[in-house]
C-alpha cells in the first residue's frame, strides 16, 4: 500500500524511493508484525483467558504437560492478523502470488480455527473429526494447485531436484495430485510438531528465513542466473511475506517460550504449514522444502511408523509419537528437547541453502 501511494511522489520527494526497495519493505514488514505482537499480545492472551479458550491436554501423554491445562490457545490468530496487516502496508497488493499465499494462509487458518473452537467448546482434545479436517485441507489445497496449474505457465509443472540445475521432468497433469499431497502433508507435519513450548515457532523462524532468501534470489534475474535457479518475476515480493511471518513468529515466541503464556493452536500450525508448502510450489522448491523442514518430516514419519507398526505388529517403535514426545518420555527435559530440535532445524536450513551452489 505504501509503495502504491508514495511511488508517484518520488519526483517531488526522492527519499520516498526507498519504498520501492524490496529489502526495505521486507525488513519493515518484519518489524511491523513484531511490534504488533509485542504491543497487543498480552491483551489478546488476556482476552483468550477471559473467554476461557484454554488448552485441553491428553492424559496419556507426558505427565509434566498436565500443568498446561487451561493455558490460552489459538494464539495463531495474532500471527495471522499481524501478517495480514503488515502485508497491506508493506506488500505489493497488485502481486497475485502474494494474494494467493495470503488467501492460503487464511483458509488453512480457518480450518484450524474450527478445529480449535470445537476442542474448546466440547472440552476435549478431538476437535474436528479426522475426515472433516482432511476434507477441508484437500478442498483448499486442490483449489490452490489448480489455480497455479492453469495460471502459472509452462514452468509450473517442472520438477526441480536439489543438486540438479535443470528440471528433471515435466510432471504435466500429475503435478496436481503431487501439489495437493505436498500441501496437505506439510500442513499436517507442521501441525504434529506443535507440542512443546516454543518448539514450532522456533523451527518455523528457520524455515521462513530460508524461504525469504530463496524468494529473493528467485525474483532477481542476476542472482537466479548465477545460481542456475528458475527466475520468477513475481517471486521476490514473497520475501516481504516470509519476513513478515518471521517477525510475527519472533513476537509470538516472546509469549510462547517455556513456560508458555499462550499456545499456537491448530489455527496457527495448519495455516503456517499450508503457506510453507504453497510458497515452495510457487518458487519451484517442492523437494527442497522437505530438507528445509527436515524436522517436520521426522515428526510426521514418526507418527506414520508408530501407527503402521502398531496396526501390523501390535508393537510401538517409539514411546510416544510424534518424535518430540518420545524424547520427553526418555527423560529429556522439555526445554532441552526444544533447543536440540531447533539446532536440527538450523542444520537442515544450512544444508538446504548449500545445495544452491552444489548443482
Amino acid at each position: 500500500m505504501f509503495r502504491e501511494f508514495l511511488s508517484p511522489l518520488v519526483r517531488y520527494f526522492t527519499p520516498f524511493n526507498v519504498f520501492n526497495y524490496l529489502t526495505f519493505r521486507s525488513a519493515y514488514a518484519a518489524l511491523t508484525t513484531l511490534l504488533i505482537c509485542f504491543l497487543f499480545g498480552a491483551r489478546i492472551i488476556e482476552a483468550l483467558r477471559k473467554l476461557k479458550i484454554g488448552q485441553n491436554v491428553r492424559s496419556d501423554g507426558p505427565q509434566t504437560h498436565l500443568v498446561k491445562t487451561g493455558t490460552p490457545t489459538m494464539g495463531g490468530i495474532f500471527i495471522i492478523g499481524s501478517v495480514v496487516i503488515a502485508m497491506l502496508f508493506w506488500g505489493d497488493i497488485q502481486n497475485r502470488m502474494v494474494w494467493l499465499a495470503l488467501i492460503s494462509f487464511a483458509a488453512f487458518g480457518a480450518i484450524g480455527f474450527i478445529d480449535d473452537y470445537l476442542k474448546v467448546t466440547k472440552n476435549n482434545c478431538a476437535g474436528l473429526p479426522a475426515w472433516g479436517k482432511l476434507a477441508g485441507q484437500f478442498i483448499t489445497a486442490l483449489a490452490i494447485v489448480l489455480y497455479l496449474y492453469f495460471t502459472g505457465g509452462d514452468e509450473m509443472t517442472s520438477l526441480y531436484v536439489p543438486f540438479f540445475k535443470n528440471p528433471v521432468i515435466d510432471m504435466g497433469v500429475l503435478w496436481i495430485p503431487f501439489g495437493v499431497l505436498l500441501i496437505m502433508g506439510e500442513s499436517n507435519a507442521v501441525n504434529f510438531t506443535d507440542g512443546l513450548d516454543g518448539l514450532l515457532a522456533g523451527l518455523l523462524i528457520f524455515v521462513f528465513a530460508t524461504l525469504a532468501i530463496l524468494t529473493y534470489i528467485s525474483g532477481r534475474v542476476d542472482y537466479s542466473a548465477y545460481l542456475n535457479l528458475p527466475y520468477m518475476s513475481y517471486a521476490g515480493e514473497l520475501t516481504v511475506l516470509c519476513l513478515a511471518i518471521v517477525g510475527a513468529l519472533v513476537g509470538f515466541l516472546w509469549f510462547n517460550s517455556h513456560p508458555a503464556e499462550v499456545l499456537m493452536g491448530d489455527v496457527g500450525s495448519l495455516s503456517l504449514g499450508g503457506v510453507v508448502a504453497v510458497i515452495s510450489l510457487i518458487i519451484k522448491k517442492e523437494l527442497l522444502i522437505l530438507i528445509i523442514g527436515g524436522v517436520f518430516i521426522l515428526e510426521i514419519m514418526s507418527v506414520i511408523i508408530q501407527v503402521a507398526s502398531y496396526k501390523l505388529r501390535k508393537k510401538r517403535v517409539f514411546k510416544m509419537a510424534p518424535l518430540h514426545h518420545h524424547f520427553e518420555l526418555s527423560g529429556w527435559p522439555e526445554a532441552k528437547v526444544v533447543v536440540r530440535f531447533w539446532i536440527l532445524g538450523g542444520l537442515f536450513a544450512i544444508i538446504a541453502l548449500s545445495t544452491l551452489k552444489i548443482q
